[in-house]
């Protein structure tokens, strides 16, 4: 799957997310929507991780995920 369709179906990733980061609120996921750069920003914000690690932690969690 690529993002694009993440984006898609943000509802039902939604919940995978909060999962793996469980510092986002529904209004964030709700405000994030599927795209990517705005989750990296929020866990960015929440977290306190460095740009360079959040996209790396996205990238390897995206990849993990069983589409």
């Amino acid at each position: 799957m690529d993002w694009n369709r993440v984006e898609g179906n943000w509802k039902q990733v939604k919940g995978k997310v909060k999962e793996k980061w469980g510092q986002l609120t529904d209004d964030d996921l709700d405000q994030i929507a599927g795209r990517q750069d705005q989750l990296e920003g929020k866990i960015q914000e929440r977290y306190g991780v460095a740009k360079d690690q959040v996209r790396q932690d996205v990238e390897e969690w995206y990849g993990s995920q069983k589409w």
